[in-house]
């Protein structure tokens, strides 16, 4: 697995950037928000991710570490290959998508060209409770969207001693109780955890 690559750029393409290490040059397919970034002749340092087929290794570039690892979470949804996923990282930053996803924001999934609307909502379905934490929005919003939030409870309720099955059914219990803004996960867990009978 080559993780990251560091060196200096020799070329760039439409789709791609060769990227000199200890003499050999690398081709790396990059989104064109990352292109935009590299200069030839100029030193780089990207994240990367290799990609292994029957009949090629190709290797993805990302200007940070956030960006490859959103790439290859994309990738875990069926019908999402390398390509899909480097398209949505093309059209929306890695919060964007974030967002989207947590929020079932289906109209800006299909932005990207190859998603549709049940493309869109695979994603949401399948990736929603694995998206992370979304960053807080200029609007005040809640830095912990509905989908983000009970995954953090459910992995915090079992490193506290109840069985997957208990706090499975507390945060859907703490779900119901949800209306309008999502409050802050260390809120929702309390409640959880109250829930469940024990007062921390």
């Amino acid at each position: 697995m080559i993780a990251s690559v560091r060196g200096t750029v020799t070329a760039t393409g439409p789709d791609h950037a060769v990227v000199e290490v200890g003499g050999i040059g690398l081709a790396v397919q990059c989104a064109p928000g990352t292109l935009a970034e590299l200069r030839v002749g100029q030193p780089a340092r990207l994240a990367t991710s290799l990609v292994v087929r029957e009949d090629s290794l190709t290797l993805y570039g990302f200007a940070d570490d956030d960006a490859k690892q959103l790439f290859e979470l994309l990738q875990t949804a069926s019908g999402v290959g390398p390509r899909l996923a480097q398209a949505v990282l093309a059209v929306h930053t890695p919060d964007a998508v974030r967002k989207a996803i947590a929020n079932a924001d289906t109209a800006a999934l299909t932005r990207v060209p190859g998603i549709g609307k049940k493309g869109a909502e695979r994603l949401v379905l399948e990736l929603r409770d694995r998206i992370g934490p979304v960053p807080i929005g200029p609007d005040g919003a809640a830095g912990v969207a509905a989908g983000a939030w009970p995954e953090q409870v459910r992995q915090a309720l079992v490193g506290l001693g109840w069985t997957a099955a208990q706090a499975e059914q507390a945060v859907a219990a703490v779900a119901e109780t949800v209306d309008g803004a999502t409050p802050p996960v260390p809120v929702l867990l309390k409640q959880a955890i109250r829930l469940l009978g024990r007062t921390r």
